[in-house]
């Protein structure tokens, strides 16, 4: 016969219930450490983004609404122009077709809530 040093990894069912709940208890504790270290590292793994949450979905509102604007308006056609956002300053890539649209997607992009600044690359 064999003998066994330390605790069983699970319950034999003659133990009864008693012992599925002890051994439920242990592998419990793992899975409580683990998610308990993610929701205590997560918000310094944000913090080392330079940008909160809130700030993450401001960013991606405005992108979204600059970007609405340039489709909805003719002279832009919104397509052709990338639009990315961080901390609410907007920078603009792409082509257009001459100054002048370029001027106006920089305008559109600053009548934009929350756009602190935009720039044109």
């Amino acid at each position: 016969m064999q003998q066994s040093y330390g605790r069983s990894r699970c319950a034999v069912a003659s133990d009864g219930p008693a012992a599925w709940r002890q051994q439920s208890m242990k592998t419990r504790k793992p899975t409580f450490i683990a998610l308990l270290a993610i929701v205590l590292i997560a918000p310094m793994l944000l913090g080392a983004c330079g940008k909160t949450v809130g700030e993450t979905i401001d960013d991606a509102t405005i992108t979204t609404r600059v970007k609405t604007s340039f489709i909805n308006d003719p002279a832009i056609g919104g397509l052709r122009i990338d639009v990315d956002t961080f901390k609410g300053v907007v920078t603009l890539s792409g082509r257009v077709k001459s100054k002048e649209e370029e001027q106006k997607a920089i305008e559109l992009a600053r009548q934009i809530r929350g756009v602190t600044d935009v720039r044109s690359t």
